[in-house]
């Protein structure tokens, strides 16, 4: 039976989780929130032997989102994702770059396609719902595989923390309402990928995180 295979590729000074998703058995997959250093990504699709067909996105923040176009000229796949609501974000990402020295090296994105509460985006069969949980970023969006209970949830839910609130767009009381209508609804079980730093799942954040308490 094909399963999901995951691997984390840290870009950036940032050290984002820019993340391949791929069916073990096709080797059809995506890559998620391709941030920078795509020489880097580009190595790792090689490594793994995956045929990308999509970037998707989680937010518009930079961190997330700057490689995004270099890496679509080069694999000549579409960016999916996030929510139409990081439209500006997005749009803004060369002004966020000179904010950071990296004046040039950065191009605005424009996604070929926008995503919705409810929608689905499927890898080879393994379907992934898309829940807009805004907070973090005004559009963020997480991916939920409940048949391999797995998700990736971007900055929206950390190992021990939550995402930051004190960018543009971010209202604490919007992400935590966020996290706990929609991924604390999810089984204790799944496991999932974040933005930066360890992975984790939901009954251990349920438990013992400190901002869900």
């Amino acid at each position: 039976m094909p399963e999901l295979q995951i691997a984390i590729v840290p870009v950036t000074a940032f050290q984002q989780n820019c993340t391949l998703i791929w069916d073990s058995e096709s080797k059809n997959g995506v890559v998620v929130d391709p941030g920078g250093d795509i020489e880097r990504i580009q190595s790792a699709i090689a490594e793994t032997g995956i045929k990308v067909q999509a970037i998707w996105l989680t937010h518009g923040h930079i961190d997330h989102a700057a490689g995004a176009m270099d890496l679509k000229d080069q694999l000549g796949v579409d960016i999916i994702g996030p929510h139409k609501a990081d439209d500006q974000l997005l749009s803004n990402l060369e002004r966020q770059a000179a904010m950071f020295g990296l004046d040039g090296q950065v191009r605005n994105t424009v996604p070929d396609r926008w995503l919705e509460e409810g929608e689905t985006l499927s890898i080879d069969g393994h379907r992934f719902d898309v829940y807009h949980c805004p907070g973090h970023a005004p559009g963020h969006v997480v991916f939920y595989n409940e048949a391999a209970g797995f998700a990736h949830v971007g900055d929206v839910l950390f190992a021990g923390s939550i995402g930051r609130t004190d960018l543009p767009g971010g209202d604490h009381e919007t992400l935590i309402a966020s996290i706990k209508n929609k991924l604390m609804a999810w089984p204790d079980e799944v496991q999932f990928i974040c933005g930066h730093g360890p992975a984790s799942s939901i009954g251990q954040e349920r438990g013992s995180n400190p901002f869900l308490l």
